[in-house]
């Protein structure tokens, strides 16, 4: 089988992997459906506010190995090489529909999560390209919630900066030239999914703006 049939057979695989609801299953096993308490997101962060700090961890663990396995995967078939377009397009595609499965979720009739987690799980899956880009990502995001002690913030912010991130990563590795050829795929990814998580957050921007989103130890949204 050549790699680029492999990939292709993966591709709903991973969109499978990535519609496995966690948070969901975490909270109905501990007696609550995170559906219908506090923000109503299957998130770790949602989750973690219904059922303490723990569950956070555990969920948003769970979610970032979720999306790591698929390109993880898809990465080892072909040697964590982008050898063509082709090959780095059909990588692309599996993290991105990694990444989607989260958030328009096939059990969840196309309802899901926000896609952080499983976002930087397919970032640190993509390796090497995009793991040492989703290591700052991940530093931005702990400073903000530092400072500013808002988890949506963090993770748009986070997001935001991670395409800076990955090209600084290619200039400074001196393959900035593959920027628009081989890596052009992976390129587009790392804009796109940071547009998909600012979309997903639009309800934490209106609370933003209003002065009312909640912030790191109360439990009114996420």
């Amino acid at each position: 089988m050549s790699h680029e049939v492999f990939l292709a057979l993966l591709l709903p695989v991973a969109y499978l992997v990535g519609s496995i609801p966690v948070g969901l299953f975490v909270g109905l096993a501990n007696g609550i459906d995170p559906r219908r308490a506090g923000s109503g997101n299957i998130g770790a962060t949602n989750v973690g506010r219904l059922l303490g700090r723990k569950f956070f961890a555990f969920v948003f663990t769970l979610d970032v190995i979720k999306g790591a396995t698929p390109p993880l995967l898809a990465g080892w078939s072909i040697r964590f090489a982008t050898a063509s377009t082709l090959t780095a397009g059909l990588w692309t595609l599996v993290g991105l529909v990694t990444v989607l499965g989260n958030m328009f979720s096939l059990f969840l009739r196309f309802k899901g999560g926000k896609g952080v987690a499983t976002s930087a799980g397919v970032m640190l899956g993509i390796f090497p390209y995009f793991t040492i880009p989703a290591i700052g990502a991940t530093l931005v995001f702990l400073t903000c919630l530092k400072i500013w002690k808002y988890v949506s913030l963090g993770s748009m912010l986070a997001a935001a900066v991670f395409p800076v991130f990955y090209v600084g990563f290619m200039i400074a590795t001196g393959k900035q030239n593959d920027l628009l050829h081989r890596q052009l795929p992976l390129l587009s990814l790392a804009v796109l999914i940071p547009v998909l998580i600012i979309y997903k957050h639009r309800s934490n921007i209106a609370r933003l703006r209003a002065g009312t989103e909640s912030k790191v130890g109360q439990s009114k949204h996420t």
